[in-house]
């Protein structure tokens, strides 16, 4: 049986071996990004005293969610203020942590990708953006597309760094799981959710090495590396256990 190499932040990666472990799939974590607090929380916690006057809070991942739910210092969630996010994980961290239904936009369950565009889709017709405050949360870094469609919209847009990310760092258990991947290619297949997990793999004997990819752009940074063959799976665990049939 093949195994998955389940390549997510630290955080999130007991849950999804869970969900694998639930659909059959043999899988093992081996996180590329580390996690780590922002830096400075004093921004953090001035977001928070400020969430009120804003009309949206846009969280980029699930790491998002945790870390600026982490200051809420028990504050709740403003009854009107819109909370968006790309992808499956993030509503759910969100609604865990008390978000209305009501108040999370993502984009379409049968959306072709879980993105910044498609998420465009479902933000835009929500209200006048015109004067419109918008909170965007995210990592050190990061793509500005939506920031620039909520501008061009007439939205006040303001970004607040809530974590920021590093490369990985591996305990020997995680060291010995890396030097039996790259030494049985054939045994394994790696699940990417980041570009940038890919690029901390730059240097590595990867010939032979299979990957499944949750977005075109994660796709072609894992080609570039030297995975092959490389497929698109939605990133939830349905679809990357079809993907891992495919492979």
């Amino acid at each position: 049986m093949t195994t998955l190499i389940v390549t997510r932040p630290r955080p999130q990666c007991e849950a999804w071996l869970a969900r694998l472990a639930a659909l059959g799939v043999q899988a093992r974590a081996l996180p590329l990004i580390e996690i780590l607090p922002a830096r400075d929380v004093a921004p953090v916690q001035a977001a928070w005293a400020a969430l009120a006057t804003a009309d949206v809070a846009v969280f980029v991942s699930p790491n998002a969610v945790e870390q600026f739910f982490a200051r809420a210092g028990g504050a709740a969630w403003p009854a009107h203020t819109l909370a968006a996010c790309v992808g499956p994980g993030s509503a759910q961290a969100l609604a865990a942590h008390g978000v209305p239904a009501a108040l999370i936009v993502q984009p379409a369950a049968d959306a072709a990708s879980l993105d910044s565009e498609h998420l465009w889709q479902q933000l835009a017709p929500r209200r006048d953006w015109a004067g419109a405050r918008a909170l965007l949360l995210r990592g050190d870094g990061g793509r500005e597309w939506l920031a620039e469609r909520l501008s061009e919209a007439g939205a006040r847009v303001g970004a607040v760094t809530v974590y920021h990310r590093s490369g990985p760092h591996f305990d020997a258990a995680e060291r010995a799981l890396l030097a039996d991947v790259l030494g049985r290619p054939a045994a394994h297949a790696w699940l990417f959710s980041s570009a940038e997990a890919v690029g901390h793999l730059q240097g590595l004997p990867l010939a032979g090495q299979r990957a499944i990819a949750t977005h075109p752009r994660i796709a072609e940074a894992a080609r570039a590396a030297g995975f092959h063959p490389v497929v698109l799976a939605r990133p939830d665990p349905e679809a990357v256990t079809q993907a891992l049939k495919a492979l």
